[in-house]
């Protein structure tokens, strides 16, 4: 970086094209000596609010920025981003491959980004046709009739899936797009209302869910939890068949 590029008139005798230690801590707010000592590594108690200024200041970009936070030995947080709202058609060939498997894309607030026709014959039936845009997995469970909806058990599933999206709405409090998201789902669902304000948090990982089809019945699933690289805070889920039976009715799931 240059003086320009930060809008610092250049100065007379530069003997480096970079900025200056004095021009860094001036445009982060910190004292030189403070930043000197930083660059040195002596042992300061560099807070992460220091750190991020510096970052902003040198624009680091996030790999960068978590090297800083290592260097200085600060537990890294990452700044949180926008949620993915699209994949690839890379992304979407590899779930199609996955047939006769359902499996889905999600973000972190449980969008649908993409599916498979096994996950769409087994979730998206008419009657839970696409009221959101893009379709969303928890608007789907906690606004159908408990009679219509695929999932069973829950009393036991749909509480965990609010734990997970509270995990991840830790990164996006106050950010106005969540809390409609939030404010919305809470005034359609009493449901979702009473399990949100529990407080309770959980990560993805492998559960068993038992679902039911209209054409072949109910299928035991076990689902496992996939990140995707370059695509922050969006998981692939893949479902498969827990037992034989299962694994009979779900490939008849392919034929409806």
């Amino acid at each position: 970086m240059t003086p320009a590029d930060v809008g610092m008139p250049p100065g007379l005798r530069r003997r480096t094209p970079g900025l200056r230690r004095e021009e860094v801590a001036q445009l982060s707010g910190v004292g030189v000596t403070w930043y000197t000592w930083l660059e040195q590594g002596r042992p300061i108690n560099a807070s992460a609010q220091v750190l991020d200024a510096v970052a902003r200041t040198l624009r680091l970009d996030p790999p960068e920025r978590e090297h800083l936070y290592h260097l200085a030995e600060v537990p890294y947080a990452p700044e949180p981003e926008a949620l993915v709202q699209s994949v690839g058609p890379e992304i979407q060939g590899i779930i199609d491959a996955l047939v006769p498997r359902p499996a889905v894309v999600y973000n972190s607030r449980y969008d649908i980004l993409a599916a498979n026709a096994v996950y769409r014959d087994l979730f998206m039936t008419p009657s839970k046709a696409s009221f959101r845009a893009p379709a969303n997995a928890l608007w789907a469970l906690f606004t159908a009739d408990e009679e219509d909806c695929p999932l069973l058990f829950r009393e036991t599933e749909l509480p965990v899936m609010v734990a997970t999206l509270r995990a991840a709405y830790g990164l996006h409090a106050g950010e106005p797009v969540w809390e409609d998201f939030i404010r919305g789902l809470s005034a359609a669902s009493e449901q979702f209302a009473r399990l949100w304000e529990t407080g309770d948090v959980a990560e993805p990982g492998r559960r068993v869910k038992v679902f039911r089809h209209a054409t072949v019945g109910e299928l035991r699933m076990t689902s496992v939890s996939l990140s995707v690289n370059g695509m922050p805070e969006c998981r692939i889920v893949v479902y498969t068949p827990d037992d034989e039976e299962t694994a009979r009715r779900a490939a008849l799931l392919r034929r409806q």
